[in-house]
C-alpha cells in the first residue's frame, strides 16, 4: 500500500510540473487564468459529481426495510474501517457491479447493481462492498478530484497554446513563426495525451490500494479475488449501459468486453488477473495470522 501511495504522490507531482512547465510557455497571468478555471471546475465536480454520477446510472437509495441484509453488511464493514455509515443506493443494471462515491467519509455512497446482488455469494459481496468503503476510506473521490484539476488545467493550456500557435503567430521572422507554431501544436496533442496518461495510471493505482485495503477490512482476501473473477467474466457476456464518463468508477471496468482493443496505458482499471494474483498473494502471507480489520 506504501507503494502505490508512493506512486500517486509521484505522479501527481508530474501533473504538476507539467502545469507549470507548459504554462510557462503562455506566461504567468495565463498559467493563473487557466489553473483558476480548472480549479473552478473541478472544485463544482467535486461538490456535486455524487448527486450526478447516481441520476446518470440511476441508482435509489434503498432503505433497510428494503434491504436488510445489504444495510447490515455496510453497516458491520463500515464499523470495522471506523467509518460513518454510507448511503446505501442500487441500480438497475443487470451487470453486477458496484461503485463508491462522496467527496468525504461523512457524504459517502455505495452503490451495487441489481446484478450483483443475483450472482455473488454472501461472503463475496461482503468484499466487493469492502473494496468500496475503501475508497471512501482512502478518500480517492478527493484524489481523483485533484488529479483531473491538474489534468484539465493542463490540457485547456495545451488547447491554449495550439490555437496561438494557429492564429497568433509571430510575422517578424517566418522561420521562427513556422518553428514556433509547429511545437505549439505538438505540444497541444501530446500534452492532453500525457496528462490523460497520468491521470489514468493514478486511477490505477487507486485500485490497487482499495484491493488492499478492503481485503483487510473485510479480514478476507480470497473472497474479493473470488468476486472480481465472477465480476469481470460477467462484465464480458452482459452489456451495461452506465455514463462513459462514469466508468472509471466501477470496481471493474463495466466495459471489459472492448478491453483487448485497448492499450493497457490508456485502462483506468489494473489488469484484472494482477489485482486477483495480489489479493491471493495477501491471503496466502496472512493465512494463519490474525486479520487487520475484524474478519465476519
Amino acid at each position: 500500500m506504501i507503494l502505490n501511495q508512493l506512486k500517486t504522490i509521484a505522479l501527481l507531482g508530474v501533473l504538476s510540473a507539467m502545469l507549470v512547465g507548459i504554462g510557462g510557455a503562455l506566461g504567468p497571468s495565463f498559467l493563473w487564468l487557466f489553473a483558476i478555471v480548472a480549479v473552478a471546475m473541478n472544485l463544482g465536480a467535486y461538490f456535486f459529481s455524487d448527486k450526478l454520477v447516481l441520476r446518470m446510472s440511476g441508482a435509489r437509495e434503498v432503505s433497510p426495510a428494503e434491504a436488510p441484509a445489504l444495510h447490515r453488511m455496510v453497516d458491520e464493514l463500515a464499523r470495522a474501517a471506523e467509518l460513518p455509515k454510507p448511503r446505501v443506493y442500487v441500480t438497475p443494471e443487470a451487470q453486477p457491479n458496484a461503485f463508491a462515491t462522496g467527496r468525504n467519509p461523512a457524504n459517502g455512497v455505495v452503490a451495487v447493481t441489481q446484478g450483483l446482488m443475483q450472482v455473488l455469494t454472501e461472503r463475496e459481496l461482503r468484499g466487493v462492498l469492502a473494496h468500496e468503503l475503501a475508497h471512501i476510506k482512502n478518500r480517492d473521490i478527493l484524489v481523483s478530484s485533484v488529479a483531473a484539476m491538474f489534468a484539465t488545467a493542463v490540457s485547456s493550456i495545451a488547447n491554449a497554446i495550439g490555437y496561438a500557435a494557429m492564429f497568433g503567430g509571430s510575422s517578424s521572422d517566418e522561420d521562427e513563426g513556422g518553428g514556433s507554431m509547429a511545437g505549439g501544436l505538438l505540444l497541444s496533442f501530446l500534452a492532453p495525451i500525457a496528462a490523460s496518461l497520468v491521470q489514468f495510471g493514478i486511477s490505477r493505482s487507486r485500485e490497487y490500494m482499495a484491493d488492499e485495503t478492503g481485503a483487510r477490512i473485510s479480514g478476507d482476501p480470497e473472497a474479493l479475488a473470488s468476486a472480481l473473477e465472477k465480476l469481470q467474466l460477467s462484465a464480458q457476456r452482459i452489456p451495461a449501459h452506465p455514463a462513459p464518463a462514469t466508468a472509471s468508477m466501477y470496481i471493474v471496468n463495466p466495459f471489459s468486453a472492448f478491453g483487448s482493443r485497448m492499450l493497457s496505458l490508456f485502462s483506468t482499471h489494473p489488469p484484472m488477473e494482477e489485482r486477483v494474483r495480489r489479493l491471493r498473494q495477501l491471503a496466502g502471507a496472512s493465512h494463519g495470522e490474525r486479520p487487520a480489520y475484524r474478519a465476519f
